[in-house]
């Protein structure tokens, strides 16, 4: 049986939050200026960059 606090694999691979950021739908309530969309536009691309390293390094070890 299955502790409380334990987490399953499901849970460590869960990008649903990821997926989220990327694919939100526009907040009429949020500031909207360059100096956020430019912080917003780095964040995805620092994201996209670690998930295609992450994805190359397990690549690399299987195969």
């Amino acid at each position: 049986m299955k502790k409380q606090n334990e987490q399953s694999w499901r849970d460590y691979f869960a990008l649903g939050e990821v997926m989220g950021y990327f694919f939100r739908k526009k907040d009429p309530n949020r500031p909207n200026n360059f100096n956020i969309r430019m912080m917003h536009g780095i964040n995805k691309i620092s994201i996209l960059m670690f998930l295609a390293g992450v994805i190359f390094m397990i690549l690399k070890r299987v195969l």
